[in-house]
């Protein structure tokens, strides 16, 4: 306050419209300085997560046009509008993100310096603990899959060995009921021939 104060003094002759600006200042100033600076770190905090929310939303977006793009396209948007779609994607995203910087580098109060270095830092760190956990989450579905495809093979195994053991006992009860009728037919007809 002291040091708008000397500014609008070394004015020589104030114009109407400078007046008003110091009186304007004056009130934002007051204004700021009855905040609680805990409200103004939380009101800032939330303006700028409503403004990452929207920014994930629209990288999860971008993730999910990739991701069909490696996919055989079966829909009726032409690659043209396709890759458009995703251009005007990506150029919202880093216009959302230098405004982002731009908000916490240069809107941001003082006692909030650093706050673009401390976001930068924090974000490359979640990124790299969900980059880990997306991997180890990977990892174990492929192990499951894995399992998955060697309790299949197993159980085909063991169908395969039953019927075996199936079939080769009905072929040896086969073949001892054609032996035994065998041995009684010819002694059928060795009774008839005396």
């Amino acid at each position: 306050m002291k040091d708008l104060r000397e500014q609008y003094n070394k004015i020589v002759d104030p114009t109407p419209a400078q007046k008003q600006q110091y009186h304007a200042e004056v009130e934002r100033v007051q204004e700021i300085a009855k905040a609680d600076p805990n409200d103004v770190y939380t009101d800032i905090g939330q303006q700028l997560g409503t403004l990452m929310d929207s920014y994930d939303a629209i990288s999860k977006l971008f993730l999910k046009e990739q991701l069909e793009a490696k996919q055989v396209y079966r829909g009726e948007e032409s690659v043209g509008r396709r890759a458009l779609k995703r251009i005007l994607i990506t150029t919202r995203l880093d216009a959302m993100l230098a405004e982002i910087r731009e908000t916490m580098v240069y809107r941001s109060p003082p006692e909030l310096s650093g706050l673009w270095g401390k976001f930068e830092e924090m974000w490359a760190r979640i990124v790299a603990e969900q980059e880990a956990a997306h991997a180890e989450e990977l990892r174990l579905a492929q192990i499951a899959q894995w399992r998955r495809k060697k309790r299949i093979a197993e159980v085909r195994a063991k169908i395969v060995w039953v019927s075996a053991v199936i079939f080769v006992v009905a072929w040896a009860a086969g073949l001892m009921w054609l032996t035994m009728k065998s041995a009684t037919q010819r002694m059928y007809l060795g009774h008839l021939s005396l």
